[in-house]
């Protein structure tokens, strides 16, 4: 495979806590979710992602994963787990022994680019060394949340040994590549969403746009 199209899920259903604000936008429909699994079904060039380690993760995404035969990376917030509507330990579990992946989105949410020392150890390293012993697998690849980075946070990531990172930046990506764009499910996507970012490709513009803006994420700090 020359590229992939990595796919990130937020939230499904019905809401079941209360969200940040603007978090809404990418809260999606079980039919909506439905339909972007069903063109995925038989991609050798999509994966599926989640972040936030919501609650429809385990309740809603599994198993419709499992009767499509899919497998995805669940991304969960280490230090979130157990809050109402979200994963709690035993969920993570099931999501392993379905044989689901599992990564890291932080401790708490926050933005990488805004911490201090003590918080940059917690959303990375604490954040990856308690995963590891709950799912009894090593934690080694993340989501940057928000999709917020700089050289100073791909810098901490490459010190605490990350071995991929994942961005919110859209567009395809190369199989193998540390840092791997991400395109996101949305409150008002339609059944023709995601054949066209699977399939589609986006105008000259457009990819010469994302290729300079991944550059200078890159690059600032």
């Amino acid at each position: 495979m020359d590229s992939v199209v990595n796919l990130t899920v937020h939230g499904i259903g019905p809401t079941s806590r209360e969200l940040d604000p603007g978090e809404d936008t990418t809260w999606v429909s079980v039919e909506q979710f439905e339909q972007v699994l069903d063109a995925a079904v038989g991609r050798q060039d999509v994966r599926i992602t989640f972040d936030d380690g919501n609650a429809s993760d385990v309740e809603i995404a599994l198993p419709r994963l499992l009767e499509r035969g899919l497998t995805a990376e669940f991304f969960v917030l280490a230090g979130l787990l157990g809050e109402p509507g979200r994963l709690d330990a035993d969920g993570v579990r099931e999501l392993v022994a379905a044989g689901m992946r599992v990564g890291s989105h932080g401790w708490a949410h926050r933005d990488w680019r805004r911490l201090d020392g003590e918080q940059a150890e917690e959303e990375i390293a604490e954040a990856n060394r308690l995963l590891t012993e709950l799912t009894g697998r090593r934690v080694s690849r993340v989501a940057i949340p928000f999709g917020s980075y700089d050289r100073h946070v791909l810098g901490r990531l490459r010190r605490a040994e990350v071995t991929r990172a994942y961005t919110s930046d859209g567009g395809r990506a190369r199989p193998g590549t540390w840092l791997q764009p991400r395109n996101s499910l949305r409150h008002d996507i339609d059944a023709t969403w995601a054949p066209q970012v699977m399939d589609g490709t986006p105008p000259l513009p457009l990819r010469v746009r994302r290729v300079a803006a991944r550059a200078f994420k890159r690059a600032r700090g």
